[in-house]
């Protein structure tokens, strides 16, 4: 994303997510505790446009997304989205389903870690949120559902069907997104869905300790590595070790590369500046 604007100005209040911010780590919280935090369109809205604005300021260095009260997200919510859907033609269910799949994209795109604090339920889209972060906190009341199947629509939910295989890969992700049925922590740490199990009730703090650490180490470093995680996906080996080499020698002509140098020859801790 790039950090260029023309008219647009920084949003000074979100309505549809809790967002807080503490020195280079943003904390955004689904803030529907009553509905088991069900995303509506207004919620996707802000979620997109706020990792978009997040990636254009600069001044996030990780990421942390959970969810208030008894569970992480159940989905889009049954009366607000699902009811209106029935109702809307090819062209508007074609921007809705756009839209959510560019939520995914802008997670994956941000150039800051994206860390899931996730407990109980993820489910449906809020399952494929916490699939798109860069890791996935979770304690053991957690439990992924990818539900789309068993609503009549296809498994490859905003981007499910890619994503899904290159974590897990290919036979559980199809076991997962065919059948429809909640993966629970301990098999979700067993076939790698989870990146850290935390003890119960200690997800987002967890969650929040990984998001200092990434925010304290080298920001830009972290930003390339995950561009090339992601780009280098698609791309043969010759592709992929060439471009490593062009990432490589960019960044060392960086002030963080420098900065190991002179705090190695000092003995004494680096001092990260992300650039």
């Amino acid at each position: 994303m790039s950090p260029f604007t023309g008219s647009a100005r920084r949003t000074e209040e979100w309505q549809h997510l809790k967002v807080g911010r503490d020195d280079g780590v943003v904390t955004v919280t689904l803030d529907r505790p009553d509905k088991l935090n069900a995303l509506t369109f207004q919620a996707y809205a802000d979620l997109r446009d706020l990792l978009a604005e997040l990636s254009r300021e600069r001044s996030a260095r990780a990421l942390v997304l959970g969810g208030e009260g008894r569970g992480f997200c159940s989905g889009g919510d049954v009366d607000e989205i699902i009811g209106a859907t029935l109702e809307m033609d090819t062209g508007q269910l074609l921007d809705f389903n756009r839209m959510t799949g560019q939520v995914v994209r802008a997670i994956r795109e941000a150039p800051f870690p994206v860390v899931a604090a996730v407990h109980g339920a993820a489910a449906g889209a809020g399952a494929v949120l916490a699939l798109a972060a860069d890791f996935r906190v979770a304690d053991p009341t957690a439990r992924f559902s990818f539900l789309f199947t068993r609503v009549g629509l296809s498994g490859g939910d905003m981007g499910a069907a890619y994503l899904l295989p290159r974590v897990v890969g290919l036979g559980h992700a199809t076991r997962i997104l065919m059948l429809g049925e909640p993966v629970r922590a301990v098999e979700a740490e067993r076939i790698g869905l989870i990146s850290q199990l935390a003890d119960e009730g200690q997800a987002h703090r967890s969650a929040e300790a990984l998001a200092r650490r990434l925010a304290e180490g080298p920001a830009l470093a972290h930003a390339q590595t995950k561009a090339l995680l992601t780009a280098e996906l698609d791309l043969p080996l010759s592709a992929a070790v060439e471009l490593d080499a062009a990432t490589q020698a960019l960044l060392m002509n960086s002030a963080d590369y420098a900065e190991f140098h002179a705090a190695f020859t000092e003995k004494r801790p680096p001092k990260w500046q992300g650039r």
